[in-house]
């Protein structure tokens, strides 16, 4: 089975000292500026804040980060959806995705979506960063839009561990030979992000 990977780290901080006497004019200024870039700071903080407790729901378009609309996943989990999601990012343009090596395998499932796989992906290994399938779905214009990535091991393999946690659910009895497991990181599923089908997701 495959080895996760490892985190990553982060901030800092600085500090402003003023001067006194002949520049009291220019120390205001500077008082004026700090004050300015402070109150900035804290709208931008707010606004954060207001976007961090929308209420769990549809994500309004493609560009929002679906993994905030999802509940009751732990911080691992989370953290794991997140590297799914930035490794398939480039493959939001299907034309990437058939260059590296995804092809249309004409899986076509309402709920679901059109399923591009790659083959040279499928064996005993799930990686998070490189799923064996892609699924896409036509928006009213005819354009492929990614909606979810998919895993694939042969059943010929034990069940694989999966993500951290106990919500992903691995399917051995799709008519396919192979244990598949979808991760909904780029269309809100109200019903889970590891959920089977996708009841927003009408197929075009």
């Amino acid at each position: 089975m495959k080895q996760l990977f490892n985190g990553e780290n982060r901030h800092n901080r600085n500090s402003v000292a003023l001067t006194h006497g002949s520049n009291r004019k220019i120390a205001g200024v500077s008082i004026l500026l700090i004050c300015l870039a402070f109150g900035s700071c804290q709208k931008e903080a707010t606004t954060d804040q207001a976007q961090q407790l929308q209420p769990t729901g549809m994500p309004k378009s493609q560009e929002a980060n679906t993994l905030n609309f999802y509940a009751g996943l732990d911080d691992l989990t989370m953290w794991q959806l997140q590297q799914a999601r930035a490794a398939t990012a480039k493959y939001r343009n299907i034309d990437n995705a058939i260059k590296d090596g995804y092809a249309d395998i004409a899986v076509d499932v309402q709920h679901m979506g059109h399923h591009y796989m790659n083959t040279s992906l499928v064996d005993s290994v799930f990686d998070i960063r490189q799923p064996e399938i892609l699924v896409y779905n036509k928006d009213q214009n005819g354009n492929q839009q990614l909606v979810a990535v998919e895993y694939a091991v042969p059943l010929s393999y034990p069940q694989p561990a999966g993500f951290a946690g106990t919500n992903d659910v691995w399917n051995g009895t799709s008519g396919f030979p192979l244990w598949l497991l979808h991760a909904w990181v780029w269309a809100y599923n109200p019903d889970g992000v590891f959920n089977w089908t996708n009841s927003t997701v009408d197929l075009h």
